[in-house]
């Protein structure tokens, strides 16, 4: 089963696509998306629309998996998030991937085993369980690899 994990953003998203074949893991590809700031919000956003429906394309992934909304004291980048995670769910449904969203502390203690895990400990888990030569970079495509294995345990086939 492939299985492409999101993590959003506006300026950069990561992504992973993983395959799971029995308790076996292995990374296809990772890494970003950048629609940095000599892009307006609309550009942005059509860049990670196109960029991700390309590794739909190429990788034809059965599930789609992404962080949930988290709570944020800047309300206008708490909407901005949203609005990209929008792009990611309205890709998802033109190719008719089911996708499942998963809370931050979810998605730490599927791959670290403690859902208050740092970043650092969840990345080096991801090189770990995905058998990688180093920490995957940027941590946006690490954070994608890890949603993608978090959903990956949680399949009931």
């Amino acid at each position: 089963m492939k299985i492409l994990g999101i993590d959003p953003g506006t300026q950069i998203a990561g992504f992973g696509m993983i395959e799971k074949t029995g308790s076996k893991i292995v990374a296809i590809e990772y890494g970003f998306i950048k629609a940095g700031k000599n892009y307006t919000f609309p550009q942005r956003l059509q860049i990670i629309h196109h960029k991700i429906m390309d590794i739909i394309s190429k990788h034809q992934p059965d599930q789609m998996a992404i962080e949930e909304v988290f709570y944020s004291k800047n309300v206008k980048s708490a909407i901005r998030i949203g609005e990209g995670r929008g792009i990611v769910f309205l890709c998802a449904a033109s190719a008719n991937i089911p996708i499942t969203e998963y809370a931050a502390t979810v998605i730490k203690k599927a791959v670290v085993g403690n859902g208050n895990a740092h970043k650092e400990q969840v990345q080096e888990m991801v090189k770990i369980i995905l058998d990688l030569p180093e920490i995957p970079e940027p941590r946006d495509a690490a954070d994608a690899l890890a949603i993608a294995i978090c959903h990956s345990h949680n399949l009931r086939y």
